[in-house]
């Protein structure tokens, strides 16, 4: 069997990145799941396996370890610099490269800090915007967020809430819809079922609370079915992911981004998954921080980290396919 190849870097080596990527790394199951180009810091490794109680990941037949400029670099832990904020835009950019170059199929990375990359030289408003434009993508792309079987996307994203009506069109609607879907079923759900958010109390109630539902959401969901991505609602927003843990949806779009997050953090914050979606490529990090309180303590958990190592996994296979298909 050809096991995914997924270029896998720390994260913010100031962070628990180092730590929960030696956890993972330790774990017997992992070699399993791929071939891994690991893009490291070798003090910051080195700290983070001491403070995990595991040992040190070493080079072997399913480990290569990525020799590049920042890995003999230092960085003081649980500080946001611009130091550390130019490893983690240097290593997400080679690791982006290794996967469109086509020696890698997927990019996992562990937790950033935002306010260190904008430091160090970032200057879109996150990290899903850095990354299209390093690929020089213009289509729609934004965060998905994972939690087990149920995913979840966004119209809007990180934009003040005054804004988010203005800036809902039937043409965002749908292409969240499609983004999802197809995330969905690169990820192996073969007919996603899509439940979209109402924006106001109680869907709007026929127009008394807002009229966006009728006016916007309804026909992005029309709009969406012609092109072929079904999906149903909307529904309020107070009880969609009531539907969705018991079983009745794989993945939910919302309008703005508090809808969505407050609900999957409150049902797992320590376990949810990022994934950047919309890209040319499969990439996914832990959804959590970078944690500095914690750093070197040993109580960093890896359980994130590992549900966004088997996603790359999963979505790298997937995307394999796809390139080979058209070649």
């Amino acid at each position: 069997m050809t096991l995914p190849r997924i270029a896998l870097a720390i994260g913010d080596p100031a962070g628990i990145g180092p730590e929960i990527v030696a956890r993972l790394l330790a774990d017997p199951a992992t070699a399993a799941k791929a071939d891994i180009q690991l893009i490291s810091n070798r003090e910051a490794l080195e700290a983070g396996a001491r403070a995990a109680g595991v040992p040190l990941p070493v080079a072997g037949e399913r480990l290569r370890f990525v020799e590049w400029a920042g890995q003999d670099a230092r960085f003081a832990p649980s500080v946001a610099s611009a130091d550390n904020g130019r490893f983690i835009l240097d290593s997400l950019t080679l690791g982006t490269r290794l996967v469109t170059d086509g020696q890698a199929d997927a990019l996992c990375f562990a937790p950033l800090n935002k306010g260190a990359m904008r430091m160090g030289g970032m200057h879109e408003e996150d990290e899903m915007r850095w990354f299209a434009k390093l690929l020089d993508y213009s289509g729609p792309c934004g965060e998905f967020n994972v939690l087990g079987p149920m995913w979840t996307a966004r119209v809007t994203s990180h934009v003040a809430l005054k804004e988010v009506s203005s800036l809902l069109t039937p043409e965002g609607v749908a292409g969240a819809i499609r983004m999802l879907s197809d995330a969905l079923r690169a990820a192996g759900t073969a007919q996603p079922r899509i439940g979209v958010c109402g924006l106001n109390p109680h869907n709007g109630d026929n127009g008394n609370y807002g009229s966006e539902e009728a006016e916007v959401i309804e026909p992005g969901i029309r709009l969406a079915a012609s092109q072929g991505f079904p999906a149903l609602g909307p529904y309020p927003a107070d009880t969609i992911f009531v539907r969705a843990r018991r079983g009745d949806l794989d993945g939910i779009v919302t309008m703005y981004h508090d809808q969505g997050q407050i609900a999957t953090k409150l049902l797992g914050f320590d376990i949810g998954v990022t994934v950047e979606g919309g890209l040319p490529i499969p990439v996914t990090t832990p959804a959590h921080g970078t944690a500095y309180d914690i750093v070197g303590q040993g109580t960093a958990q890896a359980t994130a980290m590992t549900s966004a190592f088997d996603l790359a996994c999963r979505m790298g296979a997937s995307h394999r396919v796809r390139q080979g298909a058209g070649s």
